[in-house]
């Protein structure tokens, strides 16, 4: 771990019921090429399994696997904590729930899973290994309250962050880590997004409608599109074709 990662989103993983089909979904329209390795004490069941890497610009910054048993099919964000088990306890005492105790991940760190209140489904982690916080593939998170509030006391506790109003057509606060960096935006009530809350990862792609145009091709559902203040699209909310949900913006290369 490096104390600039701390109370950051440093990784993301994909559960889905077709590897393959989510694979060529996001290299598609996302530009990712994929590494496999070989897990001998594999996280998520044990045993020996292979286990995908998705790479943009030589960086991996998520991962992608089989769903596993009592889990469902979609994104997980994992923030940065210097310790698991401790946040852990904060955050159910906080109102949130335990979904998976902490577990190690052989060679990376240690995990767990969690409920926020509103439920919205997020992780834990403490990276043990130097590798900065990759920056390559995904930009600030959205948050989908649903018919809630954001949970801002919650998070603001468990890691620091805080929360401002954003002059917005569709998005309604932003969410800022220890050291001011954007974490996420929340965007309140959206019908096509349902009631419930989630964490929705924000793909970063140099060639928006592009990107847009493959993503409904390939057979993706457009959900929500997100409209700046002058009422120009800048980025969409859609549904892959192994029911993930993920936000697509434009983020020209630097």
């Amino acid at each position: 771990m490096t104390t600039d990662k701390i109370g950051r989103i440093i990784w993301h993983d994909l559960f889905t019921k077709d590897l393959k089909r989510s694979m060529d979904f996001y290299g598609h329209v996302a530009g990712w090429t994929y590494v496999t390795e070989h897990a001998t004490d594999f996280a998520w069941g044990g045993g020996e399994k292979d286990f995908v890497l998705a790479l943009r610009d030589n960086e991996a910054g998520a991962g992608i696997t089989d769903t596993p048993p009592n889990l469902l099919d979609g994104w997980i964000a994992y923030i940065e904590v210097p310790d698991v088990d401790a946040t852990t306890i904060l955050a159910e005492k906080l109102g949130g729930r335990i979904v998976r105790k902490p577990f190690e991940v052989p060679g990376v760190g240690r995990n767990a899973l969690l409920n926020d209140p509103n439920g919205a489904l997020f992780g834990l982690a403490l990276s043990r290994h130097s590798f900065p916080a990759p920056t390559s593939q995904f930009d600030a998170e959205i948050y989908s309250s649903g018919t809630e509030d954001f949970p801002s006391a919650f998070y603001e506790k468990l890691f620091d962050w805080q929360t401002r109003s954003i002059p917005s057509e569709t998005l309604e606060v932003a969410i800022t880590g220890p050291r001011g960096n954007r974490i996420a935006n929340s965007v309140a009530e959206a019908s096509s997004l349902g009631s419930h809350s989630r964490w929705i990862p924000s793909l970063k792609t140099a060639h928006f409608d592009t990107a847009l145009k493959r993503s409904q091709y390939l057979g993706a559902d457009l959900l929500f599109t997100h409209l700046d203040p002058r009422g120009q699209l800048i980025g969409s909310v859609l549904q892959d074709t192994c029911n993930a949900v993920f936000y697509l913006q434009h983020s020209p290369r630097t």
